[in-house]
């Protein structure tokens, strides 16, 4: 089996942080030419990408893909203050972060513009919504186990201690709460064809969350699908659910990434 090299990149942030990440060319890439590019994004958000395997990239590459992945600010690794620096602002400076990765990825000639795609799972999939209704240059989007709107979560996930650690309550800072809903309360923003996922039984980021969001695009008339995972939790463990999910991973980029190819040639 051949493998695509993963490669360290390093670049600014909109308002000069610096940022690490990853880049994975296709398979038999050449030199000089541009690509359908997915943004990966991590969970967590106190967590990172390293140099380690991963599945999803090597999946991507062999069909095709240029994959960019960054460690935003929230993400562990980088010192406390690197990763609190998302506190009680979800969705801002790792949005910005993010979308670095996918400047650098244009600037080096490897991403074209016009076939981005971006996803991720968990606070990967709540990063997805953020980015989308921010910035309309997506073309397709997955959001896994996403949440949009912190008002949904409160009580009905595990997190309501930190909820109010950090957002304090609903009714005594609904200005807060709003805020990191960015998506939610902006969906009418977002363009971008977004497949939304989830298990079941998830009580980490609960079903609802996607629900909401899958409604919202519907009823704007965004193109969407819901897909839920019977009776699995946050994370998908039947071996065809998750071979499902990365058959549908690679569906939907292709449908929305794949099909412009000819008009990228031409360039």
């Amino acid at each position: 089996m051949r493998l695509a090299a993963v490669e360290e990149i390093s670049f600014k942030s909109q308002d000069g942080t610096p940022i690490h990440g990853f880049l994975v060319r296709p398979l038999d890439y050449q030199s000089g030419t541009r690509v359908p590019t997915v943004l990966n994004i991590h969970g967590g958000p106190v967590s990172q990408f390293s140099n380690e395997f991963d599945l999803e990239w090597q999946l991507l590459a062999a069909e095709g893909f240029a994959v960019v992945a960054a460690n935003p600010r929230g993400s562990s690794g980088r010192g406390e203050k690197f990763s609190t620096a998302i506190y009680a602002d979800w969705g801002n400076k790792d949005s910005q972060d993010v979308l670095a990765a996918v400047d650098y990825a244009v600037s080096i000639g490897v991403a074209d513009p016009e076939r981005l795609g971006v996803g991720g799972w968990s606070y990967g999939g709540i990063l997805t919504n953020q980015v989308i209704a921010r910035d309309r240059r997506f073309k397709a989007a997955i959001s896994g186990a996403g949440q949009s709107n912190a008002l949904a979560g409160y009580g009905t996930d595990q997190y309501v201690r930190e909820y109010e650690a950090e957002l304090g309550t609903p009714w005594g800072n609904p200005d807060v709460y709003q805020r990191v809903s960015f998506p939610f309360f902006h969906a009418d923003r977002i363009i971008t064809p977004t497949l939304f996922m989830c298990g079941e039984k998830d009580f980490n980021v609960p079903l609802l969350n996607s629900e909401q969001m899958y409604q919202a695009l519907k009823s704007l008339g965004r193109e969407t699908q819901l897909v839920i995972y019977p009776g699995q939790f946050h994370g998908i463990s039947v071996p065809s659910y998750r071979r499902d999910r990365q058959t549908r991973y690679l569906a939907w980029y292709k449908r929305y990434l794949m099909e412009t190819g000819s008009r990228a040639a031409a360039r």
